[in-house]
């Protein structure tokens, strides 16, 4: 199964597009080294306090690729700099 995502968030205290670039930066590699997705930013990149990150994840089930999902949600909603918006999820 593969679950893909569409994640719409703000980042409130972002002053600029290096502030912007440092959380998602920081996020993102939190995401990358604790579960099995891949993740980038995919729309917003030129606009300081919001973003669209997307999700993908490939899993021999779908429980197991909801449950994958769910621990990434958990920890975008972990930090407190981001907050998520929107999500879109999509099974293909």
């Amino acid at each position: 199964m593969i679950l893909a995502a569409e994640i719409e968030c703000f980042i409130y205290d972002a002053q600029s597009l290096k502030e912007k670039r440092s959380v998602l930066k920081r996020v993102m590699a939190r995401i990358r080294n604790q579960f099995n997705v891949s993740i980038a930013e995919t729309d917003y990149q030129n606009v300081w306090q919001r973003t669209t990150i997307k999700i993908v994840t490939v899993a021999s089930s779908k429980v197991i690729a909801e449950q994958e999902f769910q621990k990434t949600l958990t920890l975008i909603d972990s930090f407190p700099e981001i907050e998520r918006t929107l999500t879109h999820i999509e099974w293909l």
